[in-house]
Parts: structure tokens; sequence; C-alpha cells
């Protein structure tokens, strides 16, 4: 594994550089200007071998307070910290903001380094920083004083950063590439270059990312870590990636290069903002950071006053002592996960002021009605420090697996409804209930309706996508209803109140069959009735009548009654004999016996009798 490391501190620049070019023979900063004033400008980047055969890259990071930005950007993606001060120097301002900018990413894994020890004893310095450092998220580290010049406490730094990168988790070469680029250029006969440092996941020759956040595709060609063309690298590691599909004027630095839908590039999203001890007034905008990326950001707190932290195990924050919510709305879209931490920086601010986020939903709902706010803040209270995707669907209520997937989260546990679409549990119930109360809201307002068309039923249920509602008929419960040619009808329509709903034409039809069961209306009396074709078939649709042809109408049970009475004659009957039996002409026997075979209740035989196939 190779693993990056910063070198950093207040205003030691000098000094900084030459002890990374002690510990590897190369010239971290790479501006002539940057030489001649001994004043690191840019970052810078270099690499050595310790002992044990572990490799280590530097990202040198300016210490000048005019160029925090850059130092930002570097230690932006980094899982430890080589932290420089001078011992003839001492703890200065720009030492404290630089540990104020790690302390707020939360970067837990370092190193002191008391440099120039052949001009000053470093003790003071060294104490005075370990008491620091002490309180931010690094906690106790190991120190070792040093002196570039004389190579004093050289061996003993090297072995000492051997220690820290075996100490470093190894984080996993299956996860998603998000590459934060912090330099691009173009090698003639090769084309765009960008570098940067890989946390996590692998990148390979011939793999497609996209570049976020245009997402503009671009096919990786080649790859150089260290020096070295390898065909796969996995982070933690330093890597330039030669880049097919993208102009040189494209790339820049605090863009990404991201695995395709494994991040949500977004401009809105939840945060638990952690507050120090003392802040100011927090300021509307805010400028915010993550990897090489930094994009204005304007800030909603969603309660009014902190609260305490989410669980009793959650990460501790020196220098915090409560933390409270806030939606983020970027200038930029940024790549994001859930757990993502964010460092919330004010540039106007007359002494620094530094902030840390954690993402807690990186698309979350809008705050459209009065008082969502307070309802989104005691809402996200409830939550852990890290949300499951279980968390998010309880919010969101309906959410796609490769929404959660984007988000960072494993959808292990939760099935979906339909395709890959997840419901919560409480609200799949109520959308069932909801779903029989439109459908026989709309069965109410038009009898001889073929149904809630599904598109309506969507729109009433505001869900995203009509295989939703498909999957809420198919789920039944109290749903209650069919779906049939893109319509939904009530499973429960012929009970005995569906005739008091059904239209006064079809109440005088259903009157007059309640006296002569099996005695279907004549056309004149359709007629009159004002019952066509149509208005027929949609009142058979909607299940008041049973359509046996277009001029023949009875009952909706006449089916099941006719084979009740039919099953008391002896078998085989004759066509006179059924009509007898069901006390009708011949104009209605014969298209209803045609109907009972075609139902399968009778069978016709060669001799044109019939018999009962399916006794009621």
């Amino acid at each position: 594994m190779i693993t990056r490391v910063i070198a950093t501190a207040g205003h030691v620049d000098h000094g900084k550089s030459a002890l990374v070019r002690a510990l590897t023979g190369m010239e971290p900063d790479r501006w002539a200007e940057e030489r001649r004033r001994g004043l690191t400008i840019d970052l810078g980047f270099a690499w050595t071998e310790l002992p044990g055969g572990q490799r280590v890259a530097f990202v040198d990071v300016p210490g000048h307070e005019r160029f925090v930005p850059n130092m930002l950007a570097g230690v932006g993606p980094v899982p430890a910290v080589l932290f420089v001060v001078a011992a003839d120097g001492g703890w200065m301002p720009q030492s404290a903001e630089h540990l104020a900018a790690i302390d707020a990413m939360g970067i837990k894994h370092g190193l002191l380094a008391v440099t120039r020890c052949d001009l000053a004893d470093p003790s003071a310095a060294m104490a005075e920083a370990l008491g620091h450092i002490a309180e931010s998220s690094l906690g106790a580290v190991e120190a070792v004083p040093v002196s570039a010049v004389s190579g004093f406490g050289l061996p003993s730094l090297r072995a000492a950063l051997a220690r820290l990168a075996a100490s470093l988790p190894v984080p996993s070469a299956a996860a998603p590439v998000r590459l934060w680029v912090d330099r691009s250029f173009t090698i003639k006969g090769s084309g765009t270059v960008v570098t940067g440092t890989l946390p996590a996941g692998t990148v390979r020759a011939g793999q497609e990312l996209l570049l976020a956040p245009s997402l503009r595709s671009a096919r990786i060609r080649a790859i150089e870590s260290l020096g070295e063309t390898s065909s796969e690298v996995t982070g933690v590691a330093r890597v330039a990636l030669n880049l097919r599909g993208i102009p040189a004027t494209v790339p820049a630095r605090g863009m990404a290069l991201i695995t395709p839908a494994a991040w949500t590039l977004t401009t809105q999203l939840d945060v638990r903002l952690y507050l120090p001890v003392s802040h100011p007034r927090l300021p509307s905008e805010l400028t915010v950071h993550i990897g090489s990326a930094r994009t204005v950001a304007r800030l909603r707190l969603l309660a009014a006053t902190p609260s305490a932290p989410a669980t009793p195990s959650a990460p501790a924050e020196p220098s915090v002592t409560s933390s409270t919510f806030a939606r983020l709305t970027l200038r930029d879209p940024l790549p994001l996960h859930v757990g993502d931490r964010l460092l919330l920086r004010d540039p106007g601010a007359a002494t620094p002021f530094l902030l840390s986020a954690i993402v807690l939903d990186a698309a979350p709902p809008p705050l459209t009605r009065r008082g969502a706010a307070a309802i989104a803040a005691h809402e996200l209270a409830t939550w852990p420090e890290i949300p499951t995707a279980a968390t998010l669907l309880h919010r969101h209520r309906l959410l796609r697996t490769s929404t959660l997937a984007a988000m960072g989260l494993t959808t292990d546990g939760l099935t979906p409804v339909t395709a890959d679409w997840l419901a919560d549990h409480a609200h799949w119930m109520s959308l069932q209930s909801q779903l029989a109360a439109e459908v026989a809201a709309h069965a109410a307002r038009d009898p001889l309706s073929a149904g809630l068309p599904t598109d309506a039923a969507r729109a009433a249920l505001n869900l995203p996508d009509r295989a939703l509602v498909d999957a809420l008929v198919r789920a039944q419960g109290p749903v209650g209803a069919t779906a049939a040619g893109g319509r939904l009808q009530s499973l429960y329509r012929r009970t005995s109140q569906l005739p008091d709903q059904a239209p006064a034409s079809v109440r005088a039809i259903l009157e007059d069959l309640s006296k002569a069961p099996f005695m279907a209306p004549e056309a004149d009396r359709l007629r009159e009735l004002g019952l066509d074709k149509k208005a027929i078939a949609a009142a058979a649709r909607a299940g008041f009548v049973l359509r046996i042809t277009d001029q023949i109408v009875l009952a909706p049970d006449a089916d099941k009654a006719a084979a009740r009475i039919l099953a008391g004659l002896p078998q085989p009957f004759s066509t006179a004999e059924a009509r007898q039996a069901l006390g009708t002409s011949r104009r209605v026997a014969i298209p209803l016996l045609e109907y009972l075979d075609r139902a399968k209740i009778t069978e016709r035989l060669p001799d044109d009798r019939r018999r009962l196939v399916s006794r009621p």
C-alpha cells in the first residue's frame, strides 16, 4: 500500500520543504518563484521508500495564510499528516490554522516533526505543539526532532513514518473511485494528464470514468504512480492518469474522476454541523472544501439551537461541544456520499473560522411548507452519526436502490416492492389504503367509467413511477383494486350497495330484472333508458350488469343464478328445458346458454343438448 502523507506547518515553508528534500532527495517546490523566495505557493509532490519497503508519498502544502485554499486542496483526501514545526519558531498562528483544518477534516493519523534543531533546542516547541495537537482529531502523536541541514533525526523520522504508514487502515480496493484532480497538464505525444490522490478503489488502464461535474466520459489510457507505469493501481496512492476523450483545457483542480452511477452529483444536502465552544454568528454564505474542490454554499440552519451529538459512540470532536443541522445549497455540484466530511470556511473572517460538517442526505426533500425546517431538524436529530439506507428510506418513503447506491449506502436486508424501487413499510401500507380510496371515489363520481386510469392514480398518489401503481395493485391487502387496460377497478363493486351508486337508467334495468331475472329488457326499453352499446359496455365493466350480447343485459350474477337452476335439471338437458326452467324466451335463452358454454359452466353435446360442467 502506498500511503500519502502531508507535510504542513504554520510559517516554516523553507524548513518544511527542506525536510521533504532531505527525506526523498526530490524537490517539492515545482516553481522557480517558490525556490527563489523559499515560500511554498502551490502543492508539491515527492516520494521515498521507508525501512521495510513501504513507500510514502508527500504532498507538500503551502504554509502561508494567503495560500490556505491550496493548502486545503492538498490536505483534502489524505489519510495521514506529517505536521512540521520549527524549533526556532515554535507554535505560530498559521500552525493553529493548519491544525484547525486537519481537525475539521477529521484526519486521525499523524506525526510531529520539529525541524531546524541545528538552530535551537526543540524541547519547548515540541511540548507546545504536542499539547495543541492532542486536543485535535489527531490526538496523541509521536514526535521526532530533526534537522534537514545536518541530517540529525532523519533515520528516526523515517522509522516513525514507517510505523505511521503501517498503522493506517487499508481502504477497500472495490470501493467506487473518486479521484480529486489537483493538477492537469499536457504531455506531447500523450495528451491530457491529471494527477491526484486515490483514497480508495482501483484505477485500471482502459477503465471508463466520468469527469465531474460535467460528467464527460474519460477513458484511462495509461497510469503512472510514483514515477512507475502500471496497468492497475489501488488506493491509497498518488496517481497520474493519461486520459483519452478529454481535451487538455477541460480538467482543472477541484474536479473529480468518478465511477459512473456510484456518486450523487448534488447541489443540495443536509449536514450535521459541528460547532466550536464559542463561535461568531454564522454567515449566510461559506466556502465548502472537500478533496481538492471548493465552492460557495448558502447556509440555512434547520434548528435554532445546537443539539447534542447523535449517539454516545459518535467520533470525538475535541474542539466541538455540540452539533446542529443545516441545509447547504452549493453553487457548483459536487459528487458526494452520505458520511462525507466537509470543511466550511469563512474566507472573509478577521480570524480563521473553520467548521466541520458530515453529509447526512445528499438529495434532501425540498423545504416548502412553513415549519418544514424545524421538522427536518427534529427528524435528523434522531438519526445515527452516519445514517443507513433504512434511515434515508424512512425519510424519503420511496427510493431506488440505485439512488441509495449513489449515496454510498448498501441496501442489504431491504426488499424492493417492484423493479429497483424500495418503500418504507408504513408508507407503503398507507399508499395501499389511499389507492383504494381513490379508486372508490372515482367509481362514485363516474359509475359507468371503465375505471381510474393508472396515470391518474399515479398522479393522485404522487408516485414517481406508474410501476409502483401496478405493485400496489398486486399487493392487494386493503387496496381492493384490479388493473385492466390501463385502468383500475374496485374488487368490491358488486356488493349490495352498488345499485344505489349506479345511474338511474341502470337501476331501472336492475329493478325490472328483480321481478324476472332472465327476461332481459327489449331493445326499445334500452333505448328508452338511453343505454346504447357504449353505455352498456361501461356498465358491464363497472360490474353493474352482466352483458351477454350488445342487446342482452342481465343482473351481475345472473350466470351463477342460471347455473344453480340448471343444476336442478336432469342432465343433459335441451334448450327448451333450460328456457322453461329459467322462465325466459328463446331470444335470451340461446345467447345465455352460449355465454355459459364459453364460460365453461355448461358444455354443448353433439345432439345439441347440454350438461352442467361447473356446479355453483
